[in-house]
């Protein structure tokens, strides 16, 4: 027996009136994104045709939603072609939904600029390889009459919807039992023993199934009582600096650090699967420090630039001349890599690759052993520089492969965070560890204001930066690869100073590559993040909203004959 919102589907489909031709729908400003694998359809509902699916890090338009079913219909963000329904639990919207014209649009053939996929019919029928056995070959795979193989990384949630708590996390490939559909969700019951109940539900679009889900239990249910779980400690107590003296964290910034890490799992970064984030605070009044994450090695980016600029400032004997400043600038604002090996041979006498040992060397003696630089930066992808032996890479303390990152450019939130720490002690304190740590004369506050100066110039404004007002000195380092993009900065506020570093990463496949982290996934959570932090020291006059930001195109960044330059030229320094 047919339930009755299948039911109620089909009649919709046979006598249905479209109440917005397809050639009249406009662009809404809303842009929707596939949060994993989106199936688009021909009409809202589980049991309508297949059209497509949505491309993972793609921005789509969000042309309509229906006004009886929780579905979005979907337009092709440069033709404006309807491209099919999206169950809204799945997916990413910017902008306001409540702007969005109620439609009931039926789509009736795929569209070319859809990915054609399997009819739902064939994903139904069809039996996953592992189960595929000769005949008389004897398998482990357990015999269910009903079953679904999980097509990608996904959440497994105690009821049918993404509001319910996660109970499990599932792997491509995985095999549940089916033992139950919802009658108004497309969510089906799994059998699950890590469930308080035995019991959890998935979403039927990220399962292949096999056999009839209409011969299991219908549920209709819409209350789902969920257990209350033991949190695990989600912040962790950091040093308060580069010195010998540790710093107790107050209730409050430990309180802010756990509204953060709750913050960054609601965006998606979540260490329980291939998508997480790492963070680091310190207060640097107080010299509090805060961190989650921060036994993750991720790839360096450009951010380890930081430890470049510190290290050479710590060999130079006077200011840097012109070309030297110039390539100082284009290094720490444009991310030049030419520039950055420029300075590497500068620390290194002539030598690049002892310039980046050097750096690791320098790092070392901070007791930043989790972060090192063994090579140049590549400057032609196709041709990355090699060493003439093998350098085996360092083996440090903390996760070096969760986050696959670079063997020869390896960070961590905390050891970049303490480091630009560390450059706030000797600018403006005349201490902390680079003056403590090193020879007299090694590093003087002039070179630390330096630092700062040419970071504050920094025209990325976005990231991190966009959760503070418009206008707020952030002496900050940006940088990112395919999977990974980080953030390190000091923010100078009125209601007090802090350095903040984040990196995100993203195992998840997409746009062509093995891994892939689009933009529109880690910009909120970098800005809001930022943002929550900056309205935490600035209560009397918060920030209500993120702003936009701007990161200006790479090739029109270049600091030659500019007064950023000459700044740096300067043997006298009082900002």
């Amino acid at each position: 027996m047919r339930r009755i919102f299948i039911g109620l589907i089909t009649i919709l489909l046979a006598t249905v009136i479209v109440s917005m031709p397809l050639a009249q729908l406009t662009d809404t400003g809303v842009r929707v994104e596939a949060r994993d694998t989106v199936n688009l359809r021909a009409y809202p509902g589980t049991d309508t045709n297949v059209l497509g699916q949505m491309d993972v890090g793609v921005q789509y338009i969000l042309a309509g939603r229906h006004e009886l079913f929780p579905w979005y219909l979907v337009a092709d963000p440069v033709t404006l072609e309807p491209l099919g329904w999206a169950f809204r639990d799945i997916v990413f919207v910017s902008g306001d939904v409540n702007s969005v014209p109620f439609v009931d649009t039926v789509i009736s053939d795929a569209p070319a600029t859809a990915t054609n996929v399997q009819s739902q019919a064939t994903q139904n029928n069809a039996v996953p390889t592992s189960t595929q056995q000769a005949q008389g070959q004897v398998t482990s795979t357990p015999v269910f009459t009903v079953a679904g193989t999980v097509l990608n990384e996904i959440n497994i949630r105690y009821g049918p919807g993404t509001d319910y708590q996660r109970v499990g996390v599932a792997q491509a490939g995985d095999r549940f039992q089916i033992v139950g559909y919802h009658t108004q969700f497309p969510w089906v019951q799994i059998r699950f023993d890590e469930s308080p109940t035995g019991l959890a539900w998935i979403l039927i679009d990220l399962l292949n199934i096999e056999g009839d889900i209409f011969s299991t239990e219908a549920i209709s249910t819409t209350q789902f009582i969920q257990p209350t779980l033991t949190p695990t400690p989600a912040v962790v107590q950091a040093t308060g600096g580069l010195s010998s003296a540790g710093t107790t964290v107050s209730p409050e910034l430990a309180a802010l650090g756990n509204q953060l890490y709750s913050q960054v799992l609601n965006f998606g970064f979540d260490p329980a699967t291939s998508q997480f984030g790492s963070l680091y605070l310190m207060d640097l009044q107080s010299g509090e420090a805060i961190t989650f994450g921060n036994n993750i090695a991720y790839s360096g980016t450009s951010v380890n630039k930081v430890s470049i600029l510190a290290t050479l400032y710590g060999v130079l004997n006077e200011p840097p001349r012109e070309q030297l400043a110039t390539d100082i600038a284009n290094t720490m604002i444009c991310s030049e890599n030419v520039a950055t090996n420029r300075l590497l041979a500068v620390i290194g006498n002539g030598d690049e690759w002892d310039g980046a040992t050097q750096v690791t060397n320098f790092l070392s003696a901070l007791g930043l052993d989790n972060s090192f630089i063994l090579s140049p930066y590549t400057i032609d992808p196709e041709n990355p520089p090699l060493p003439d032996a093998p350098i085996p890479a360092p083996e440090t303390s903390v996760n070096q492969s969760i986050a696959t990152p670079e063997i020869y450019n390896q960070m961590t939130v905390v050891d970049t965070g303490q480091l630009l720490a560390a450059i706030y002690q000797c600018a403006y304190e005349d201490g902390g560890a680079l003056i403590e740590n090193f020879a007299e004369g090694v590093f003087e506050p002039r070179e630390c204001r330096q630092m700062i100066h040419v970071m504050a110039n920094n025209t990325v404004d976005g990231l991190m930066k966009t959760g503070s007002p418009e206008g707020t000195r952030v002496a900050h380092k940006h940088g990112w690869i395919s999977d990974t993009h980080t953030n390190a900065g000091i923010f100078f506020t009125d209601g007090g100073d802090y350095v903040a570093t984040m990196a995100l990463y993203s195992g998840l496949p997409g746009a062509g590559v093995d891994r892939w982290l689009p933009f529109p996934t880690s910009l909120p959570a970098f800005s809001e993040t930022s943002r929550a932090i900056y309205n935490y020291f600035n209560p009397d006059a918060p920030l209500l909203q993120s702003r936009e930001g701007f990161i200006p195109e790479a090739n029109s960044c270049n600091f030659t004959g500019t007064p950023l330059v000459a700044d740096l030229m300067q043997s006298v320094w009082d900002e």
